[in-house]
């Protein structure tokens, strides 16, 4: 008679589990494009990454060029979207504006994640004060809002754009890790894990291939609508002053740039649209995403 060893029990769980998931995510992806609103906040993101990225070849002046005898002027067939105070092209200045912007609050949101899924998740796996500890110093963080500490950090470090992303690094990861823990408090004691644990799984093996991974859904949600957020905390780091310096073209210090030129209404209005427009897609897509990934929401 063949015996069975754990070995042949512990191998088609790996597999089984992958072709799970990827038949959820091919769910998820159908709800998704099958939801309006989040297929136009996926298209207003796409369109503004490819103007970012296209930006040197189909931008049509310079953002730095300044041409004094047009200073002000408005709207025209040479310049679509008007001229700034310094003679430089507003449209042009916005394409090249979201290879700041949009990047920073990627890079932040991804790095947050990462590192905030770790510290949460490692904390709430292992429990006891080790979790207490690290907690209070989540606790310690989000005692202060966001935007004000992140001020007073990159007030701290000086204004440019690298300074402005340590300082959103600093207080974004904390939400990220209060989740992940969460999560992982939920998932230690479900069945696929104790398996895990019967046929030999290690502890650190337990927590990053079979307890992370399966909490990535609500992660992702709050990934998607937290793009939306950084763009406007990077944004308003650059409006004070304390992000992106002259004359480098970034959204927020071009509204700024504008805030004292009421009349000249272009200089602001344009910037500010590519934020409002960023961050409301982002929330688009995360509604979308949400109500795909939450079965309660399928049926309403």
């Amino acid at each position: 008679m063949a015996t069975t060893t754990t070995t042949d029990i512990a191998a088609p769980l790996p597999a089984a589990h992958a072709t799970a998931r990827a038949r959820g995510w091919r769910d998820v992806a159908r709800l998704v494009l099958g939801n309006r609103m989040a297929v136009l906040g996926f298209a207003i993101v796409v369109f503004w990454a490819a103007v970012a990225i296209l930006a040197p070849l189909i931008a049509p002046y310079d953002p730095v060029d300044q041409d004094l005898k047009n200073r002000l002027h408005g709207l025209s067939a040479q310049h679509l979207a008007g001229v700034d105070g310094l003679g430089r092209d507003v449209l042009s200045r916005v394409m090249y504006g979201g290879r700041i912007t949009l990047p920073v609050a990627f890079i932040v949101v991804i790095v947050a994640t990462l590192f905030g899924s770790i510290y949460g998740g490692v904390a709430g796996f292992v429990g006891g004060w080790p979790d207490d500890i690290a907690m209070r110093i989540v606790d310690m963080v989000l005692a202060f809002p966001s935007l004000i500490l992140a001020m007073a950090i990159a007030a701290a470090l000086g204004p440019s754009v690298w300074n402005a992303m340590l300082a959103m690094l600093l207080v974004w990861w904390p939400p990220y890790a209060r989740l992940a823990r969460g999560q992982v408090l939920a998932l230690r004691h479900r069945e696929y894990v104790n398996a895990a644990r019967v046929v030999g799984a290690d502890e650190r093996r337990i927590l990053f291939r079979h307890i992370l991974p399966n909490a990535h859904a609500p992660l992702l949600v709050l990934m998607t609508v937290d793009f939306g957020n950084a763009v406007i905390i990077t944004a308003a780091l650059s409006f004070l002053g304390l992000g992106a310096v002259p004359p480098t073209p970034e959204w927020g210090a071009m509204v700024s740039e504008g805030r004292e030129l009421i009349q000249q209404w272009w200089i602001s209005t344009f910037p500010g649209l590519a934020i409002f427009t960023v961050a409301v897609a982002c929330n688009f897509i995360g509604d979308g995403l949400r109500d795909a990934i939450d079965p309660r929401l399928r049926s309403r």
